[in-house]
């Protein structure tokens, strides 16, 4: 692909949209390259996103179904249960935590040659997608060997996926970029993501939070999609509450919009300061 590049005042701005549909290639390239670098040199290779999953929703089955008596909704297999909340929080999780480390690590690109600098943290969490899909066919398989059929709500299901690549995205770039000027963030980044896991409904259903604390719970832009994304697998059986799914939406779009604010004022400094 060719194209002549016309630099001109005051049109970097609105010029700038354009150059990421431009710059299109350097996308997948780069989507690509994280994903082979993601798995390289490993026995186990891409096995590891099944692996992972499973495991966890062993430990957790043990632990809150086993050793803590929760219940599932009757006719739904716990493990079920932990894994449909499972896949979003580690879809959002793995892209928060590599977008924002990604400018970092893109150092020697991006002091060198010119592109818009959101592609890269785009693009790792593309990548966090390419595992989530891994492991949503795993999901299937489950609900098959337990013989659960998913709702017919499940045409809802690429909703929510975009609504958790939305709040990935938009804490991710909101991340990197203060990960570049100051790099205390890439401490605080691991243990934001250990305390979102805790304050969201992974290996437990929203309805054991008392319902004084609701609202605030509902500012977790994960509660409401893992809520959603059972709602979509399970049907009635585990019909969220909308008003704080809206509310968790209404936290994703203002993520978004504080994320590309905060990147592109600081996006001109990124080559000084990396």
């Amino acid at each position: 692909m060719s194209f002549e590049i016309h630099i001109e005042p005051g049109r970097s701005e609105k010029n700038y949209w354009k150059d990421l549909w431009r710059y299109r290639e350097l996308f997948y390239i780069l989507s690509w390259r994280d994903l082979k670098v993601r798995y390289k040199q490993t026995v186990m290779g891409v096995a590891w996103s099944v692996i992972r999953p499973l495991l966890t929703v062993a430990i957790f089955t043990i632990v809150f179904s086993v050793i803590g008596k929760f219940e599932a909704p009757f006719g739904i297999n716990y493990s079920l249960v932990v894994f449909a909340g499972l896949l979003p929080w580690q879809f959002f999780a793995s892209g928060l935590t590599e977008a924002s480390n990604s400018l970092i690590g893109n150092e020697r690109l991006i002091s060198k040659v010119y592109f818009p600098r959101m592609i890269i943290p785009a693009a790792s969490v593309i990548t966090s997608l390419v595992d989530f899909l891994i492991s949503f066919v795993l999901m299937l398989l489950l609900m098959a060997f337990y013989r659960t059929v998913p709702a017919w709500q499940i045409v809802f299901l690429p909703f929510f996926i975009l609504v958790a690549f939305m709040a990935s995205f938009g804490a991710g770039l909101w991340l990197t970029a203060l990960n570049v000027k100051y790099r205390d963030f890439k401490h605080v980044v691991p243990f934001i993501v250990q305390l979102g896991f805790y304050a969201s409904p992974v290996p437990y259903m929203t309805n054991l939070v008392p319902e004084k604390y609701r609202l605030l719970y509902h500012l977790n832009p994960m509660v409401g999609v893992i809520d959603g994304f059972r709602w979509c697998l399970f049907g009635d059986k585990m019909t969220p509450d909308w008003n704080g799914v809206l509310i968790s939406i209404g936290v994703t779009i203002f993520l978004v919009a504080l994320g590309i604010r905060t990147f592109r004022r600081m996006e001109k400094s990124f080559a000084d300061l990396i």
